[in-house]
Parts: structure tokens; C-alpha cells; sequence
């Protein structure tokens, strides 16, 4: 962190221009940082590089200015530092609060004038952006997303660069920022529970506009607009010709265009090495290698590609929630080519997305393309791929790192996983989908993996398909004071504490068919006595994170006696929301309980940091404990509120059934 000297004050910019390059360049990272997080979230990751990297590159004054600083002017009495004006930390900061404002009589319709007027640095044929992160820096996005410009860079400042309070202050009222204290306290209110985790994440390589991946821009489209003005061209001259000769020829149709017309052919494709997972510390799809008997097969690729470009009439194309079928920017990498159950298939993967194309080798024309996001893929999430589901099930195509390959049935927790069978190109025997629910939920088979000791020491896991083309990864949370490390964060669902949890949410994966779903996590966050018996009930906050970065969670009760293919009790249900997350640690929830008795109560259970919890409407009451219990008439309306250990106000969350 090059910023330090702001913790008395900021440095002068009365220096020779040489000198003042030297001191830009040196906190150039953090100043390109401070700008790609506080620049508005509706420009794209591209722009925000792009812009950031310019406004802190126009900080530096010009020769002139330079040569009229030469001698250091007068110091006032007292005045020991220039004052934070005259930083290129206050510099950067006012251009980037100033950059999406627009002038009273602007129209609305258009952007704002320094977003429409173009400045170095300029990129064209490229789109930069910062290496993709995880499912925690996507979360984070968002949240800074719904911070005002000031707020974020008071937490850039604050939180990430650890300023003093007072420094922040005087830097953002010099920058222009209207309410600067309030952005200070803003800062503090969002950061008050993650102060480690979203400064060690704002520091990452996600957010860093220095480190960057490019892609090309619109290269499919560039290839074909450039083929079409020659075709334009040629039509010219043919037309020319036509009126001087009076002949018609019939025109050539559009789809007879060739799969190399859009700039992709077999001999394009790239291939991973087949030990590249043994010699790379990205274990992502990108470590996968060409397997299948027809890896080799061009006319088989050339359909695969030319269908992923422009998908013909007779293509059926399905993708995930929030993915595009768009062409991919550039040549995609191989995964797989062989044939599965009657179909030709041809597995791609072009760094954000997985294309499946499945053509019936009894007929060409019966083709399907299926496509889904997989940027954030990891050991667990790139472990296994749907190659095609039938009426037995789904076979899978398992990573090179996989060392064991078993199956489960989540529903009999204490039956052990059997061997699954597979071929040495990994493709398994056909596992049944997770499908059915209510009556109809008998079984829940679930793929359980085991990586390579290269990859990591006993490390086992379990994959749930649901008929998309990544089956999903399901984690598991345990009760506060139950395990060893504390149970703070997702861990993997083998257990048998997890296997137990899992038997009675496993019935509910079924509704997460066609959801963009990554993983789903299944935290128990408290366990209470219940009255009338002394029963003990334990309630599971099920957090469902999509790959696209919001999540959906539903929480449940179970209760001792309940057996253990009984699905958990609905208690509520909450969309797109930071609940049960790294960003949403706290939960307090509420329901009604029949006790065997033929009592109603009111129930209300807190996680690890609620300290008391209380009731209002058909009945009140409350309590110095994470959990409540109070005899009610039948059916009560009621809302939950909970104190936190450090003092803050939680709202429950309520049945929706």
C-alpha cells in the first residue's frame, strides 16, 4: 500500500515534471484501483479499465505547469504539507466522482458528456478486464453496486488502504464529494461484518484494472461484416453485369454460407496438453484435455462450430438462465468428441461458457445445442459435465483429476457410495437424474468424486444432476460448536453429520432444475428444545448461489423423530438476496409449530451472533437467547426481530410456505 503518506497529509505536486511522474508512477496501481472500484457500475468492465487508467495517466501536469512549480511557493504559518488539493489522489478522485454527472439541461436519454466523449487511452479489437474472480468477488460487486460513487471510495480508502477517518474526510471534500462524512459512515455500516473479507477481496487480482485478460472484440462479427461488404461488392459488379447482359442467374441463399465463412474450423480449436492439470495451479476447464473417438473427426467439428456460430432451422437451442448462445469470441477449446448413447457429441468450452452439441447419428439433421455459464468453475464445479441424458440417466464426463468416481443415494445417509463405472476417456455408466418431488421423491442419487492426491489430500465431494449440463456442488455448514475448525464457512457434504442434513433437504433439488444453479449449501444455524416433549428441532438456512452470482435461500425445520427420508418443514423462502452468505453471516427466522400435544407456538431461532431475539403482532414476546418458543392461539401473524452481538438491529425472516 503506497498511500501511507496521506496519514498526515498529502504530497505536493510543486515539483519538477520528472519528479512528479516518478511519484504518479509509484502509486499508480492503488490510484488505478481507487478508480476501476469507484467509477459507476453501469459502465462495462472494459470501459471502467480503460477509464480508470486514463484518469489517473491525466493526472500528471503538464511541462508548463511543471516548469511554473519549479520553485516551491510560500509556506503559510503552521503549514507544514501541502493540503490534500494538491494530491493526485484528490486529482484522480474528483475526475472519477465528476465522471457520470450531467449538466442541468442535459438529456436524460444520453450518457453524460466524459462518457460520450472519447479519451486516452483508446483499445480497439480488444476488451480488457480484470481476471474473473469467484463467487465471493461477484458478490461483492454487487454490493459495491448499490453504493453511491463517495461510498465506495471512502471504503477503497478506509477499508482497503486503511486511512484515517479524518485524511478520507479532507480527500473526498476536496474531490467534490457532497456529503463526505456520510460517505465515511456509509463505509463503515457496509464493511462492519466483513472487514478482513472484502479488503482482502478488494485487494485481489478481481479488482485489480493493472492485471488484465484481453478477448477479442466482436472477432466473429468483424470477420463476417468484412465478408459481407465483399460479397456486397461482388453483388456490385454482378448487378453491373446483369444490366449490360440482360441474364438473371438465381441468387446464392444466405445459408449456403460455409461454418469457415464465420471464422471458426476444426483446425482451430485448442487443446490442452493431457497433463496440463498435473503442471497448473488453475484447475478449471482450461486443464481439461480432447478425450472421445472422435476428437480427430473434422467434418464432425466443422458441424459442431458452424451450428454454435448460426444455429441452422432444425436446432434445438437451450441455454441456462442469463446465458447468451452467442457465437464464441474466439477459437473455443475441445473437451470432448465421441458418441454417447446414439449421438454424436462435441463438448467446447470458450473461457466463459460450455457448448454441448448432440447431433442423432441416425440423423444429421436432428441436432440440439446446449449452452451454459461456467466462468467461475473450479476443482469441484469443472469436475463433471453432462454429456447427455436418456432414459437411464445422465452420463458424465469426469475431470482428468478425478481419481475416484462413486455414486450415492442422498436419501439412505448411512448406506455407503458404490463404484461407478467409467471408460478410460472418463465418460460414466448412466446415473439417474434428480428428479421428483413431494410423493414422488424415492431417491436422490448424487455423484460422489474424490480428486487426485496431486490435486488435494482426500478430498471427496458430492455432485447433484439435475438435468443441466454441470451438475451442482452441495456443501455443507454444521451447527455452531459442532466440528473442527469452527464452522464458519461451506464445507464439502461427506460426512455423515452432512449426509444426515442432506436427507432431508435432497428433496427439495428437484425445483432447482433449470435455475443457472452452481451450489447449493446447507447451513444449520441453530438447534432448539421444543416444548411439549422436549423434542429437538434444527433449522437449515439452504442457500442456492447461481452461477451468474445472486442467490435464492430457503429456510427449514426439522424435527427429531421426523425419520430420515422426511423432507424439512418449509419455513420461509427469499430471492436474490446476500442471506446465509459471506456477505449475509446473520439470520434470524420465524414460524408456527404444532406440538404432538395439539399446542400451537410460536418459534424463533437466531444463528452464532444473535444475542436476543423478540416477537410482535397475534402474540409478543422476548428473549435474552438465540432461540424462542411461546404458546400462541391457532395460527398466529407474527414478525421476528433479533439484537446482534455488536448492537445491530435484524429483521426475521417470515413463512411464505
Amino acid at each position: 500500500m503506497r498511500f501511507g503518506s496521506l496519514r498526515q497529509r498529502a504530497e505536493r505536486l510543486d515539483t519538477p515534471l520528472s519528479e512528479a511522474e516518478n511519484a504518479l508512477v509509484h502509486q499508480y496501481a492503488d490510484l488505478v484501483r481507487l478508480a476501476y472500484i469507484t467509477l459507476p457500475p453501469s459502465l462495462s468492465g472494459h470501459q471502467k479499465v480503460t477509464v480508470s487508467h486514463g484518469v489517473v495517466q491525466r493526472a500528471l501536469p503538464s511541462a508548463r505547469l511543471a516548469r511554473t512549480r519549479a520553485v516551491p511557493s510560500p509556506r503559510r504559518s503552521g503549514e507544514d504539507h501541502a493540503r490534500p488539493e494538491h494530491s493526485y489522489l484528490v486529482t484522480v478522485l474528483g475526475r472519477v466522482l465528476a465522471y457520470d454527472r450531467r449538466p442541468a439541461l442535459w438529456p436524460a436519454r444520453l450518457g453524460a458528456p466524459r462518457v460520450l466523449m472519447p479519451r486516452l487511452p483508446i483499445v480497439l479489437g480488444l476488451r480488457l478486464f480484470p481476471r474473473p474472480g469467484g463467487a465471493e468477488a461477484l458478490s461483492l460487486t454487487r454490493a459495491l453496486a448499490g453504493l453511491s460513487a463517495e461510498t465506495r471510495a471512502a471504503f477503497v480508502l478506509c477499508s482497503v488502504y486503511g486511512l484515517p477517518d479524518d485524511v478520507v474526510v479532507d480527500v473526498l471534500e476536496a474531490a467534490g464529494a457532497k456529503d463526505a462524512r456520510g460517505a465515511v459512515r456509509g463505509c463503515h455500516a457496509f464493511e462492519a461484518d466483513e472487514v478482513g473479507a472484502a479488503r482482502t477481496l478488494a485487494l485481489s487480482e478481481e479488482f485489480d484494472a493493472c492485471v488484465l485478460q484481453a478477448t477479442p472484440a466482436d472477432l466473429l462479427r468483424r470477420r463476417h461484416r468484412t465478408r459481407l461488404a465483399l460479397v456486397a461488392c461482388l453483388a456490385g459488379l454482378l448487378t453491373g453485369a446483369m444490366l449490360l447482359t440482360q441474364l438473371a442467374p438465381d441468387p446464392v441463399p444466405t445459408t449456403a454460407l460455409p461454418a469457415a465463412a464465420f471464422g471458426l474450423r476444426a483446425a482451430d480449436l485448442t487443446r490442452a496438453p493431457a497433463d496440463q492439470w498435473d503442471n497448473t495451479a488453475r484447475i478449471d476447464f482450461t486443464a481439461w484435455p480432447p478425450r472421445g473417438s472422435r476428437t480427430e473427426d473434422e467434418q464432425l467439428l466443422n458441424r459442431a462450430l458452424s451450428t454454435w456460430s448460426r444455429p441452422g432451422p432444425g436446432t434445438r437451442v437451450v441455454t441456462t438462465a442469463a446465458t447468451s448462445s452467442a457465437p464464441p469470441p474466439s477459437a473455443p477449446q475441445l473437451l470432448y468428441a465421441g458418441e454417447v448413447d446414439a449421438h454424436a457429441v462435441v463438448l467446447l468450452h470458450d473461457g466463459q461458457r460450455l457448448a454441448r452439441y448432440q447431433e442423432d447419428l441416425r440423423s444429421q439433421d436432428r441436432t440440439r445445442l446446449d449452452v451454459a455459464r461456467v466462468d467461475d468453475a473450479d476443482v469441484t464445479t469443472a469436475a463433471a459435465v453432462n454429456l447427455g441424458s436418456g432414459s437411464r440417466g445422465a452420463r458424465y464426463l469426469v475431470a482428468p483429476w478425478v481419481a475416484e468416481v462413486q455414486t450415492r443415494d442422498l436419501l439412505q445417509p448411512d448406506v455407503l457410495a458404490r463404484a461407478l463405472d467409467t471408460t478410460e476417456d472418463g465418460v460414466t455408466e448412466p446415473v439417474p437424474l434428480t428428479v421428483g418431488s413431494g410423493a414422488g421423491c424415492h431417491s436422490r442419487p448424487v455423484l460422489q468424486l474424490r480428486s487426485s492426491a496431486r490435486i488435494a489430500e482426500r478430498h471427496a465431494f458430492l455432485l447433484a444432476g439435475l438435468g443441466d449440463l454441470s451438475p451442482v456442488h452441495l456443501t455443507y455448514t454444521p451447527l455452531p460448536g459442532h466440528g473442527t475448525p469452527p464452522p464458519r464457512q461451506p464445507r464439502e457434504a461427506t460426512g455423515s453429520a452432512a449426509l444426515v442434513a442432506w436427507s432431508h433437504q435432497a428433496c427439495a433439488l428437484s425445483g432447482l432444475r433449470d435455475r443457472d444453479t452452481r451450489a447449493v449449501n446447507a447451513w444449520e444455524f441453530a438447534e432448539q428444545e421444543l416444548p411439549d416433549g422436549g423434542v429437538r428441532a434444527v433449522w437449515t438456512c439452504m442457500r442456492e448461489a447461481s452461477w451468474r452470482g445472486p442467490g435464492d435461500v430457503t429456510v427449514t425445520l426439522r424435527v427429531a423423530g421426523d425419520g430420515v427420508k422426511a423432507p424439512a418443514r418449509p419455513v420461509s423462502r427469499v430471492r436474490s438476496t446476500a442471506l446465509c452468505s459471506r456477505f449475509g453471516q446473520h439470520i434470524a427466522a420465524g414460524t408456527v409449530w404444532h406440538s404432538p400435544r395439539g399446542n400451537w407456538y410460536a418459534l424463533a431461532a437466531g444463528s452464532r451472533a444473535v444475542t436476543s431475539l423478540a416477537v410482535s403482532g397475534d402474540v409478543t414476546a422476548r428473549t435474552s437467547s438465540p432461540t424462542l418458543a411461546v404458546r400462541t392461539p391457532r395460527q398466529p401473524r407474527f414478525k421476528v426481530s433479533a439484537r446482534l452481538a455488536t448492537g445491530d438491529r435484524l429483521d426475521g425472516v417470515m413463512g411464505e410456505g
